[in-house]
């Protein structure tokens, strides 16, 4: 059966991930470019390229859609103040991008909204992470 989506893979253009806390975004993917870089554990900045298969790029369009991710929020981050600045709260930024429209969602590990968005859209962003650790071993 197929789908009409609001997103189609025929219209696919690249998925961004941008992670780390909100002062400190420095663990960043694009598949269009294949740019890689993340920290390390001993805070070494390391520059890689990985270049993802159309079938790993096509495994995360389903699973974005199947998991409903273009339905979540595009704001799910934490309102700060200057008692709770959030800066250890990881933050994640994913970016779906197509010909003609793009999903683009920034989420705060501690976000306390609607759980079932929340859930849909950390779920993408490990299948992403999970995906760059096999492309990565490769």
């Amino acid at each position: 059966m197929i789908k009409n989506a609001p997103y189609r893979f025929s219209d696919f253009e690249s998925i961004e991930l941008t992670y780390g806390t909100p002062d400190s975004l420095l663990n960043t993917f694009n598949s269009k470019t294949g740019d890689y870089q993340y920290l390390t554990n001993d805070n070494k900045l390391v520059k890689d390229t990985l270049k993802m298969r159309n079938d790993d790029l096509l495994y995360l369009h389903r699973k974005a859609q199947e998991l409903g991710f273009w339905n979540v929020d595009n704001d799910m981050t934490t309102k700060r103040d200057v008692a709770n600045p959030g800066t250890h709260i990881p933050r994640f930024i994913l970016k779906f991008t197509y010909k003609d429209k793009s999903k683009e969602v920034v989420l705060d590990a501690d976000y306390e909204g609607n759980p079932k968005m929340k859930d849909a859209a950390k779920s993408t962003i490990d299948h992403v992470m999970t995906m760059l650790a096999e492309v990565k071993a490769r």
